[in-house]
């Protein structure tokens, strides 16, 4: 078994320089949702002492003092350039795991027979990157937890052709030893406290552990992890997308909200993209719940949550269908008088939109159900909003602030990019 495991270099960052070539070499960070806090930084601004999470009022002045670059999150481009990386990396190999936004594991074992597996990784970095502008990692190892220890390597030793593979006993020993066990996949800071306390400090010491007394004490996925550093196959390529259980959108407000006419439409705007989310997934629900609520930081104003969950008459896939119960589940938890803060739509109670399943109890004509009339729609919306439900807030279509959003390159026929 031979895994690859393609790793975006400083993902956000990366993306906002493809169009902006005067940003290379340049720190850049990227916020999150009202602008709060960093959640991606370029290695230029780590060595400025950026780090992840850091609230961006604390680093704002000293980091533009240093001619830092600043972005609002732009999710609608960099999950487009996301895609146009996984679509180039799925013509390489028969079988990949999109792992995250910027991670993919790829099936290298019908490949090993033919070609050098150290070449092919720097052939597959050199192609994403003239395609896409994307500089990636390649770490190659005989599962997905040394692939990860592969690609920890590659940051530590700044390898220049950002590609390593691990097969050699004694190069995997060697990467055990120089990883701190907080840095093993799947081992989160609560878990190194208690390996630290067992006296497991690396990779190489958990490594060393008896894998079933791993599993009595703690888990049988951390024993999994033990067997992986070991050099056994316990965790194989999912080449087969797992559906949602849950579909949540919601957001924190840049300004407070209290009257129901300006929260409504926003909500509706939840509830339209948790829909297209619920069709994108090829699924119907049954449930839809909305739930609100005021900033738990201001204690000095009256506090007020709510929630409340509407059960519909069938399984469907119709924004119509969804926009109804979330005006029946948004109506009685809004209380006037509260600043709100927060807001958002859950969707629950999955089934595939293949089966319809109707109550011996209500009419399923209570339901609009057109999925011609909603494919049709996804179509014109794929790129840029075009088609909106009336009781949408197509004014403001983001509660959240956002002014350093760069511009839509990939997905905005308003915002392609500009060759002087």
């Amino acid at each position: 078994m031979t895994i690859a495991l393609v790793d975006c270099e400083s993902f956000y960052a990366s993306c906002e320089r493809v169009f902006r070539p005067d940003l290379k070499n340049k720190p850049i960070v990227v916020l999150s949702n009202n602008d709060g806090c960093v959640i991606a930084f370029s290695k230029e601004a780590k060595k400025m002492g950026i780090s992840m999470g850091v609230p961006w009022f604390r680093v704002k002045k000293s980091f533009l003092k240093q001619k830092g670059q600043v972005f609002s999150s732009n999710f609608t481009f960099y999950g487009d350039m996301s895609a146009r990386v996984m679509n180039i990396l799925e013509g390489f190999v028969p079988k990949i795991e999109i792992y995250s936004i910027d991670e993919a594991f790829l099936d290298l074992d019908t490949l090993k027979q033919n070609y050098n597996l150290y070449d092919f990784g720097c052939h597959i970095r050199s192609i994403v990157k003239q395609w896409t502008g994307i500089p990636v990692r390649i770490g190659i190892a005989p599962n997905k937890t040394l692939s990860k220890i592969a690609i920890n390597e590659i940051k530590r030793k700044n390898i220049p052709t950002s590609v390593l593979q691990l097969i050699d006993d004694k190069e995997i020993k060697n990467a055990l030893t120089n990883t701190p066990v907080q840095k093993v996949w799947g081992v989160g800071k609560k878990l190194n406290d208690h390996l630290n306390s067992a006296g497991i400090y690396t990779a190489l010491d958990l490594a060393k552990v008896n894998p079933q007394n791993i599993r009595k004490k703690f888990s049988v996925v951390l024993e999994r992890t033990v067997r992986e550093l070991r050099g056994e196959k316990c965790l194989a390529i999912d080449d087969i997308t797992s559906f949602k259980k849950q579909i949540i959108v919601s957001r924190s407000f840049g300004r407070k909200i209290s009257s129901l006419e300006a929260l409504q439409p926003i909500v509706n705007n939840f509830a339209v993209r948790a829909a297209e989310k619920l069709r994108n997934e090829k699924q119907k629900c049954s449930q839809v719940s909305v739930f609100i609520k005021t900033s738990s930081f201001n204690k000095n104003k009256a506090q007020h949550a709510g929630l409340r969950t509407v059960e519909m008459f069938g399984p469907t896939d119709d924004t119509r269908d969804i926009l109804s119960a979330t005006k029946k589940g948004l109506l009685p938890i809004f209380k006037s008088g509260y600043a709100y803060a927060k807001a958002g739509v859950i969707l629950n109670k999955f089934s595939s939109q293949k089966i319809k399943q109707c109550s011996l109890f209500e009419e399923f004509d209570n339901l609009k159900e057109d999925s011609k009339l909603m494919k049709y729609i996804d179509y014109m919306n794929a790129y840029e909003t075009q088609i909106y439900f009336a009781s949408q807030n197509t004014k403001e279509l983001s509660p959240m602030k956002q002014s350093m959003t760069s511009q839509k390159y990939t997905t905005s026929w308003y915002e392609l990019p500009k060759v002087n």
